[in-house]
């Protein structure tokens, strides 16, 4: 899809739709407005007659509007116009692209960025337009051997901005709206693959793709082997990877666009491409969707393509611990005592319980960057799905102004997480009669005492930890990887970058 941004009145130029606002009282929005006086009154009447009412994520289309250029007008509902915020905004865009894309419009003229949405910016709208304009055009079919025949979506989108003032926040709006979109993208796109596919290998391949792209912004990569983790005494990781042929990858990508003596923020990825459970093997019923298991992986592979692109002027680090979870003659068994990186030792008693297993060693690895902050992505626990839906992240910090930060980023980008309890009191459920703890803690707060594991390993630095497992993918109808938290992450290194 190609995209511009314009300073432009509605139905003057030629193109097959144009895109503008009834707000719930039948009251026109000031860019439709402009268009049915051009239209001597024929959008106003088409409102009137009722087939319109303004309600939020209506649509209705109207063709050979008379005067205009345009092939077709998309009249959007925006619902109460004295409550029209950020997430109304979304929504309208939301059910605008919907619509058009059904058309097969070749091309579609965007009016809403020029509405006043709550406290946004014309960046952040024009941003959110492009990236959800993005969303809706996504398909997976990579491993198709024929397109959808009958999949439509506009090839041209012109995003308009009402004053000319407003040209310079409108480009910078557009530049972080298609570099979100295709970071999201990828993350889908990794995410869809399935696990014979998306290996270890492959993942450590994408992040070399990414170094050699935006080498001109400071982003280079290394990949830890087999023997590099064991000279760097990775067991933890490594036990995982013990039942599966395929050889674990540790990758290493390093995105240094930010002052010199800043400290970088590290990303830390779970990067399980299959997980069977292990010896405590998991169900078969919708075992197919554990390929998703390293989404924590392609999200922080997602926001260095978005930062990447954007040339954003931060330090950040990613770190992707990438291994399957496979039962096998040498997988490690429930009881077996390993021995971390960090020294400390761990009995296992749930093999399924893996992904805090290859983040421990991988945030023992951080500490050497002396790090600004670090954040960890993983689709962890079922009991974080149970605790809060697939709606929102769950969100454990050691630090309470990062988690903070963490919160304000994901209600800026509309990927919103939620702030669960890490007190010590937890960490009793991991004591073990054998070693220095077990890697969990009973069905009781299952998600909160798999954070308390992780925060064992994170006492040097500050660090907040990203539960996505009720959020990185659908099931059902919609089965698929949703890009989170790409944007959630994306907009906290953008307001780090803002700040300095």
């Amino acid at each position: 899809m190609e995209f511009s941004t314009k300073n432009i009145a509605p139905g003057l130029a030629k193109t097959g739709c144009v895109i503008v606002g009834v707000f719930e009282s039948r009251k026109l929005c000031a860019s439709a407005a402009a268009l049915d006086r051009t239209a001597k009154g024929f959008v106003s009447k088409a409102v009137a007659s009722g087939d319109m009412d303004g309600r939020a994520g209506t649509t209705l289309l109207l063709r050979h509007v008379p005067n205009t250029a345009c092939e077709r007008v998309l009249l959007v509902g925006l619902g109460e116009e004295k409550s029209f915020n950020e997430k109304a905004y979304r929504k309208a865009l939301a059910a605008a692209f919907g619509a058009v894309n059904a058309t097969g419009a070749a091309d579609a003229e965007m009016h809403l960025t020029s509405l006043a949405a709550g406290a946004s910016t014309i960046s952040w709208r024009v941003a959110q337009a492009a990236a959800l304009a993005i969303e809706s055009a996504y398909r997976f079919e990579h491993m198709k051997s024929k397109p959808d025949a009958n999949a439509r979506a506009i090839k041209r989108l012109t995003l308009a901005y009402a004053r000319a003032g407003d040209r310079q926040g409108a480009e910078r709006g557009l530049e972080h709206g298609l570099a979100l979109g295709h970071g999201v993208s990828l993350a889908k796109d990794l995410g869809n693959l399935p696990g014979n596919v998306c290996t270890p290998g492959y993942l450590a391949d994408q992040a070399r793709e990414l170094a050699k792209r935006y080498r001109s912004t400071g982003m280079k990569v290394k990949v830890l082997e087999r023997e590099d983790m064991e000279k760097l005494g990775m067991r933890t990781l490594l036990s995982v990877a013990a039942g599966s042929a395929e050889p674990p990858k540790f990758i290493v990508l390093e995105y240094l666009n930010g002052p010199k003596k800043q400290k970088p923020v590290v990303l830390v990825g779970k990067g399980i491409t299959f997980d069977t459970g292990g010896i405590s093997l998991k169900p078969g019923g919708g075992m197919d969707e554990m390929k998703f298991d390293m989404s924590g992986a392609g999200s922080v592979l997602g926001t260095f393509k978005a930062v990447g692109e954007m040339r954003l002027p931060v330090n950040v680090v990613g770190l992707i611990a990438a291994t399957e979870n496979m039962p096998g003659g040498r997988a490690t068994k429930p009881g077996d005592i390993i021995k971390s990186m960090s020294g400390q030792t761990v009995e296992i008693l749930n093999t399924d319980a893996e992904g805090r297993l290859v983040l421990c060693d991988a945030l023992t690895y951080a500490e050497r960057y002396e790090p600004a902050a670090v954040i960890d992505i993983a689709t962890l626990t079922g009991a974080c799905v149970i605790a809060l839906g697939h709606v929102v992240c769950g969100l454990f910090a050691n630090d309470d102004k990062l988690a903070q930060e963490v919160l304000a980023a994901g209600e800026t980008a509309h990927d919103r997480a939620w702030h669960m309890p890490l007190h010590d009191e937890y960490q009793d459920q991991l004591k073990s009669n054998f070693a220095d703890f077990a890697n969990i803690g009973g069905r009781p707060a299952g998600a909160v005492t798999a954070a308390c594991y992780l925060s064992r390993f994170a006492k040097k630095f500050k660090w907040a930890h990203l539960d996505v497992a009720g959020t990185a993918w659908k099931s059902g109808r919609e089965k698929g990887s949703t890009g989170r938290p790409v944007p959630l992450l994306t907009q906290f290194l953008i307001s780090r970058a803002d700040r300095s």
